[in-house]
């Protein structure tokens, strides 16, 4: 399965890695640091097969990302997936307003980290997607 995965902080990238790095199936991650270089990637061709993204970055938050991406025919069937640290009601009902597939809260310890990011590529692995 391809994969971006857009965040900023480097140790959750790092997190990322190790994670899948244990999972009996290979993925192929692309790393983009902000909203602005995951549109340049996408505008490329290089279309995934889901989105991670997180909320709070620079340039253009995931929220502003979001919107940009759903707008766009080319775009908006690819499914997105928040993986955040925002408990935020209204980020998270912003979120599915725009269209995402899922919002994960990042936790706090690393097993539980695993854990859930397993649970959403085993999910994704067997979900029926639209290819480009």
């Amino acid at each position: 399965m391809n994969v971006l995965f857009i965040e900023d902080d480097m140790i959750e990238s790092m997190k990322m890695q190790r994670a899948i790095s244990k999972f009996e199936s290979k993925h192929n991650i692309i790393e983009a640091k902000n909203g602005e270089e995951a549109l340049a990637i996408l505008n490329e061709g290089n279309l995934p097969d889901i989105i991670l993204l997180d909320l709070n970055m620079p340039r253009m938050s995931g929220i502003e990302f979001l919107g940009v991406l759903k707008a766009d025919p080319r775009f908006k069937y690819l499914p997105t997936i928040i993986l955040t640290t925002s408990e935020n009601r209204v980020d998270l009902l912003k979120c599915f307003e725009i269209g995402i597939a899922g919002y994960i809260i990042k936790p706090l310890k690393y097993e539980d980290y695993e854990f859930k990011l397993k649970r959403v590529f085993d999910y994704w692995e067997i979900s029926e997607l639209i290819k480009a």
